[in-house]
């Protein structure tokens, strides 16, 4: 039997679920909240096997219940189950450590997948939802491919962002031309751009040009 609980501020939408559950022979609902902070009493209290949560609520919402939940049970397994898609609220949810991401939109038979999955173990996100996982993560390590970069290179990219020439960036450096495309070819395929313009657009959207 998987022991349930509930979390929406919308009675319709706790009256339909908690109806489909009580047909569904392994499944119990155990307790029902309707705002973060009442679930996170409840959760703490009840310890369910699965917790649907809604993120938009009143006094607390879904996700810092979530974290809070998170912190204090960290077995506790995590659905969000929400109409929001963006990724301002996706991705903060499963940082949260939300096991599993699906829409109100989703039918009967796919929540319900969603719960024995997670129960056994998985992680259950809508296809939507992995898109926006997807991209957020590779926003975030594209962030971060400057810290590839070694020192030297750090230096090069500062005067191409200057508009410094390498024949420049060679007398600036007292190294040799030769070794300056060198580090310029390595500082391209480091921070995945095609050019020296995309080498200075990337360091001032990032923010690592230095001003003196």
């Amino acid at each position: 039997m998987i022991r349930l609980m509930l979390v929406d501020d919308h009675e319709m939408v706790r009256l339909g679920l908690s109806s489909f559950f009580s047909i569904q022979e392994d499944f119990e609902l155990v307790g029902e909240a309707v705002n973060g902070q009442e679930a996170i009493d409840l959760a703490l209290e009840e310890k369910p096997d699965i917790i649907l949560m809604d993120l938009v609520m009143e006094v607390t919402d879904g996700t810092a219940a979530t974290i809070e939940i998170m912190k204090k049970w960290p077995e506790a397994k995590i659905i969000i189950l929400t109409s929001f898609i963006d990724d301002e609220k996706v991705y903060p949810a499963m940082q949260a450590g939300a096991s599993g991401y699906i829409l109100k939109t989703s039918s009967a038979t796919e929540i319900a997948q969603a719960i024995r999955e997670t129960h056994d173990g998985q992680n259950y996100i809508e296809d939507e939802v992995s898109t926006i996982l997807e991209e957020k993560r590779y926003e975030e390590n594209k962030n971060q491919l400057h810290d590839r970069l070694t020192s030297r290179e750090n230096e090069v990219v500062q005067l191409i962002s200057k508009g410094y020439t390498n024949q420049n960036i060679a007398d600036e450096l007292f190294i040799t031309l030769k070794t300056v495309k060198t580090h310029v070819s390595n500082i391209l395929s480091k921070l995945e751009v095609e050019d020296r313009t995309q080498v200075a657009i990337y360091a001032f959207r990032h923010d690592i040009v230095k001003n003196n």
